[in-house]
């Protein structure tokens, strides 16, 4: 599967390189809306910002809402500074927005939640896209109607990108315009990384049991998948698989810190607990309850493992595990 993937994402780059070259926005647009979608453009990412900065560079070209918004959309998401006035040539006296079009429609949405505060223009655009968008979805047929609501409910930027991954493939495959290299190149990347996630909660889950089975847990929810999926909605690419893992034990700490000072402990052993974090102190165990005392070790232990982790790495955060804890 890896083999073919390389082949595929070589045949991918080949035709990003082509558009690159080619004087069509249009096209230019469409493609990086369709990598960044259907979670591949990871791969990238320099190639892409190219055509992002040749993007920026063009002014006046788009002249339709649709093309305008998704313009607006990609540059403002990457960081690239464009005005919101690119927006009034397409509003009429009385301030509504010239299009009833489903697809311009959505993209104006999505645009226009990239605003920035006293951007009156896309305000109004949210309240206008939103009300014809819900006006129309009882005509529309089951697929579109599934994909407004998606879009109305959560804006595109705002979506954990390999669940709308998940949920864009199988969208994009019913597209006449598909291009079926990308498809397939998308199918492959995607189950070669959630290969990757289960093995890291695989180790995960391994790690969590041998901290159960050496203390006493009974007070603590059971969250470790819920905490893995949380840290690949911040890092989902394969090359931080060590920061998931590491971020996922952190934050199992926090939780557990969470149900022991709200369900379990005493106020005096909350002090006496939380005095130890804050001066580190592997000695304080011994003033510890005996729920408490292999609790404490293996939180200490683990988090000195991860900072020699980090100083073999030459992170310049390694440390700061220690002073978050």
């Amino acid at each position: 599967m890896k083999h073919m993937a390389t082949i595929k994402k070589e045949q991918v780059r080949n035709i990003i390189l082509d558009v690159k070259s080619s004087s069509d926005l249009v096209v230019k647009i469409e493609l990086i809306d369709t990598l960044e979608r259907i979670g591949v453009a990871y791969h990238y990412r320099e190639d892409i910002n190219e055509i992002l900065c040749d993007m920026d560079d063009e002014q006046g070209i788009v002249d339709n809402l649709h093309m305008t918004a998704m313009r607006f959309y990609l540059l403002r998401k990457h960081g690239y500074h464009i005005s919101s006035d690119v927006f009034l040539k397409f509003r009429d006296d009385k301030g509504n927005f010239a299009s009833d079009d489903l697809v311009s429609l959505l993209a104006l949405y999505n645009a226009a939640y990239l605003r920035v505060h006293g951007e009156e223009v896309l305000d109004d655009a949210i309240v206008f896209s939103k009300s014809r968008l819900q006006s129309m979805l009882e005509h529309l047929d089951p697929l579109l109607v599934e994909e407004v609501q998606c879009t109305l409910e959560t804006p595109h930027f705002r979506r954990v990108e390999r669940v709308e991954t998940r949920r864009y493939i199988p969208v994009y495959e019913k597209k006449a315009t598909r291009d079926e290299c990308i498809l397939e190149f998308a199918k492959l990347d995607f189950n070669i990384l959630q290969t990757l996630y289960c093995e890291e909660l695989k180790a995960l889950t391994i790690w969590w049991n041998g901290i159960r089975s050496q203390s006493n847990l009974q007070f603590a929810r059971d969250r470790m998948v819920e905490m893995h999926f949380w840290m690949l909605g911040v890092v989902y690419e394969p090359q931080y698989s060590y920061t998931r893992i590491m971020l996922t034990k952190l934050v199992m700490f926090v939780s557990l810190f969470d149900d022991l000072y709200d369900n379990y402990s005493t106020t005096e052993e909350s002090n006496i607990f939380t005095a130890a974090m804050e001066r580190w102190d592997e000695q304080a165990v011994e003033k510890f309850p005996a729920y408490l005392k292999a609790l404490y070790i293996n939180i200490f232990n683990t988090t000195n493992v991860i900072d020699e982790e980090l100083k073999r790495q030459k992170n310049m955060h390694a440390g700061l595990a220690k002073n978050g804890n």
